[in-house]
């Protein structure tokens, strides 16, 4: 099975059609404010219609439940959100039934007790993306370009296809893919030459290397 692709945190018109020309599945855009790949609802929505129908468009957004995602959510129309923080099953189900379009929840790994007990969120999301847990007094939950221990996930069975994230680069993403197995993957610092500036060097070499595995 193809492995599908998803680029985050892309904040200009020219890394995000690097992206599509590369083949990419998903294209991210992240609206926490904290975050050096913020986009902003303005430049997003650009972003998101220029993306539309060549790949899935993902806002991410993070402890935002409530008005103010709602409206970024009405005026954006993405394809599918992405849930990186604290959120609850309870709040993943909601966000569900109240936009119709898939949920990615984004979970936190730094070791074997972090995948127990998934199964409430694995049955409120579509997606769970597993990525590595930030580091201890980070202002943001993802995008650290740090990996966890990919034998966690070895031979491990989901309900419904998932993203492998954290660390992951145009070096490595072979080998995490032959270790997990995942069918998804999710990269976004590690095609980046500084935080927050993607590299459509790396981000074809990522996609080219991934799709090989």
């Amino acid at each position: 099975m193809t492995t599908k692709i998803k680029i985050c945190g892309l904040t200009t018109p020219d890394t995000l059609d690097a992206a599509l020309d590369a083949g990419a599945d998903f294209v991210g855009f992240v609206m926490v404010k904290a975050s050096p790949r913020y986009a902003g609802p303005a430049l997003a929505k650009r972003l998101v219609d220029r993306a539309r129908g060549r790949a899935k468009t993902v806002l991410l957004f993070a402890d935002m439940v409530g008005p103010e995602m709602d409206d970024l959510v009405h005026d954006l129309r993405p394809d599918m959100i992405q849930l990186h923080g604290r959120e609850t099953p309870l709040q993943v189900r909601n966000a569900r039934a109240d936009w119709e379009i898939p949920v990615i929840k984004a979970v936190g790994v730094a070791g074997a007790e972090d995948l127990v007990g998934l199964e409430a969120m694995e049955a409120s999301a579509d997606h769970l993306l597993l990525d590595a847990k930030a580091p201890k007094g980070a202002f943001y939950s993802g995008g650290h370009g740090l990996a966890f221990d990919w034998t966690l996930l070895a031979d491990r069975a989901f309900r419904h296809p998932w993203f492998l994230a954290g660390g992951l680069n145009p070096d490595n993403v072979a080998e995490a893919l032959r270790i997990t197995g995942a069918p998804m993957v999710d990269v976004s610092s590690g095609v980046e030459s500084a935080p927050g500036v993607k590299d459509a060097d790396r981000i074809a070499t990522f996609i080219q290397n991934a799709r090989r595995s």
